[in-house]
């Protein structure tokens, strides 16, 4: 919501979004993604031999900051988005965290 309420507003063109939960994460979508995949897991523990399907959500995490997501959507951004050098300084790449 807070993305696409930025990126409506034609004032935002080219701009960082860092407020909001941008100001904690530099991709609050991706934990949240992680987040749903550990609590899929956290439920199928709770069946008997539910503890192996471990894999999914480390696969998934793996794949989020190493593959497809924060790592791939961060090279473009450095190279297009002016600023996002010193947001990569200044806040948290994944997991949420005080600013620095």
């Amino acid at each position: 919501y807070q993305l696409a309420k930025f990126k409506e507003n034609p004032l935002n063109k080219g701009k960082l979004l860092t407020s909001g939960l941008w100001r904690y994460t530099r991709h609050p979508n991706y934990f949240g993604n992680a987040c749903m995949f550990w609590g899929f897991y956290l439920t199928a523990c709770s069946v008997r031999n539910g503890w192996k399907s471990a894999y999914s959500p480390i696969l998934m995490t793996y794949l989020l900051l190493k593959v497809s997501g924060v790592k791939l959507l961060e090279k473009s951004l450095s190279k297009r988005k002016p600023g996002y050098n010193h947001y990569i300084q200044s806040t948290s790449a994944f997991i949420p965290w005080v600013p620095a």
